[in-house]
C-alpha cells in the first residue's frame, strides 16, 4: 500500500506538492526532508530506500523529484508506475512554473489528482494493476536500493562530530580557567602569608619612627 507522497524540487529541496493524509506522518516526513536536501542533478534517477517496515521510492524528471512510502510488501514496479503518472500530469500542469515558486506547497491543489491516482493503486491485486504488474515496463530491479541510514547517516554523523566538537571547545575552555584559579589560589597560598607579615612589619615601621 502507498501510504504517503511528496514532490519536491531537486535545486532546493523545496516542497512543490504532497499527499495531504500524510502530513501525520512526521519521522518519515522529516527523513523525506533529509533526502531532499541530499539530492542533486547527478543523484540517481530513480531509487528505493529502505527504511524499517517501509520503503520511500522516488524518481527525478526535469528536476522535480517524486516520492512515495509504500508498505515493503508493496510491488515496486507499481510504485514507480504511479510515480511515473504523477511526474506525467505534474510535468503537464505545472512544468513550465517549477522553477519560478518561492514558498512551500505553491501546487497544492495537484493533491486532489495524487489522491485519485492513490487510489486506483491502492490494491495491487485489481485487474487494473495486474495487468500493469505484466506489462513490459522498465526493468525494476536494476533500480538501486538503499537503507536510509546509508543515505542520511553520514549527515547524522557530521552533525554528532559538530556537537561533540562544540563540546570538547566548551570542555577546554573551562579546564583553562579553572587551571588559572588553581594558579592563583597557589600563588595565594604560597605567597600570601610572607606578604601579609611583611606589610604589618611595615606598617609597624613606619608608625614607630614616623610618629613616635
Amino acid at each position: 500500500m502507498i501510504q504517503s507522497t511528496l514532490i519536491a524540487r531537486v535545486a532546493d529541496g523545496l516542497f512543490l506538492a504532497a499527499d495531504q493524509e500524510s502530513y501525520d506522518m512526521t519521522e518519515h516526513k522529516n527523513q523525506a526532508k533529509q533526502l531532499f536536501k541530499k539530492l542533486s542533478p547527478d543523484s540517481e534517477q530513480r531509487c528505493s530506500i529502505e527504511t524499517g517496515n517501509l520503503v520511500f521510492h522516488y524518481l527525478i524528471e526535469f528536476g522535480v523529484c517524486y516520492l512515495c512510502l509504500c508498505d515493503r510488501s508493496y510491488p515496486r514496479k507499481l510504485a514507480f508506475a504511479y510515480l511515473e503518472e504523477l511526474q506525467h500530469e505534474f510535468n503537464e500542469q505545472y512544468g513550465d512554473q517549477v522553477g519560478t515558486v518561492a514558498r512551500p506547497y505553491a501546487f497544492v491543489r495537484f493533491d486532489s489528482y495524487i489522491q485519485k491516482v492513490k487510489r486506483q493503486y491502492k490494491d495491487s491485486r485489481t485487474q487494473r494493476n495486474l495487468n500493469k504488474l505484466n506489462e513490459d515496463l522498465q526493468d525494476v530491479t536494476r533500480i538501486m536500493t538503499k537503507n536510509i541510514q546509508d543515505v542520511l547517516g553520514r549527515g547524522e554523523q557530521l552533525d554528532r562530530m559538530s556537537i561533540q566538537s562544540k563540546d570538547l571547545s566548551a570542555q577546554s575552555k573551562s579546564y583553562l580557567r579553572d587551571t588559572k584559579q588553581l594558579n592563583l589560589q597557589a600563588l595565594y597560598q604560597k605567597y600570601g602569608p610572607p606578604v601579609i607579615v611583611l606589610g604589618i612589619v611595615m606598617i609597624v615601621l613606619y608608625l614607630r619612627f614616623w610618629w613616635w
